[in-house]
């Protein structure tokens, strides 16, 4: 699996934890859109699409199924997002 694109969009909100929203695509096939940029306490981190549920849940839409997948798609948007806000300032 290879990550072909990545988007970012950046929120332009002073000091809120949410900095982005992206989309990746993957071999060309597949789009993921909403995984979210998030500042937390220990820096950055992406959080998948999700959805909530009648019982006041959130339930991921999409994820990925290993670690290794989950630091690809994390650093290849991270990286993004950095190049994104050195362009915005």
């Amino acid at each position: 699996m290879k990550i072909t694109d990545v988007r970012v969009r950046l929120v332009s909100k002073d000091d809120a934890k949410l900095k982005a929203v992206a989309s990746i695509t993957i071999d060309d096939c597949i789009v993921v859109h909403d995984i979210k940029v998030i500042n937390g306490r220990d820096g950055l981190f992406i959080s998948m699409p999700s959805r909530k549920t009648p019982d006041g849940e959130y339930k991921d839409i999409v994820h990925p199924i290993n670690t290794e997948t989950r630091e690809m798609v994390k650093n290849a948007i991270i990286e993004a997002y950095e190049a994104e806000s050195n362009k915005a300032e």
